[in-house]
């Protein structure tokens, strides 16, 4: 199993060291990925090269409302609106095939769904998962809810199309 080793800065303290006696010593605390992953802020999922899910965080659960069990061996049409899903799949099988996602790097807005249909906003970041052959064994997203930024924004939006409208009006 792979485990990741981090570096925790902790303080040595003494009966009163004099503020200069203290410094920050280096502890290594070994962290396995399922925990870090399990306790992401995120949502992490990884679907396989069908597109069915089999990892689902908590805070995927949160996002979407769907239970791990639930979640976990069935396809990404549980989060993606119907009227997205050709898009979607035409572009999750080009990244596949090409091993790689013309997306890596940037997060982008995008439309998604909860488990009781309830449309909403999500901040997405994707990354195709290469196995220890090399070989392309899935893609991974990183998601977060941005329906309340994304609805006031549009708010925003709205108005400043309104208020130009009246400026160009007025200026006539």
């Amino acid at each position: 199993m792979l485990m990741l080793r981090v570096a925790l800065l902790t303080r040595t303290e003494r009966a009163d060291p004099p503020e200069e006696n203290r410094r920050m010593q280096p502890e290594l605390v070994t962290a396995s990925p399922e925990l870090l992953v399990e306790q992401a802020p995120d949502s992490i999922i990884f679907a396989d090269l069908e597109g069915i899910i089999r990892a689902w965080n908590p805070a995927s659960e949160r996002i979407f409302g769907h239970a791990a069990a639930d979640a976990i061996g069935k396809t990404l049409d549980i989060i993606i609106p119907e009227s997205l899903r050709e898009a979607h799949w035409t572009g999750y099988d080009r990244a596949l095939a090409a091993g790689d996602t013309k997306y890596r790097g940037q997060s982008l807005p995008t439309k998604s769904m909860k488990a009781d249909g309830t449309p909403i906003y999500v901040e997405l970041s994707f990354a195709i998962v290469h196995g220890p052959g090399g070989g392309v064994i899935g893609a991974m997203a990183q998601a977060r809810d941005i329906t309340e930024r994304f609805e006031r924004d549009k708010v925003t939006r709205r108005r400043l199309r309104e208020l130009e409208a009246a400026a160009t009006t007025t200026a006539e």
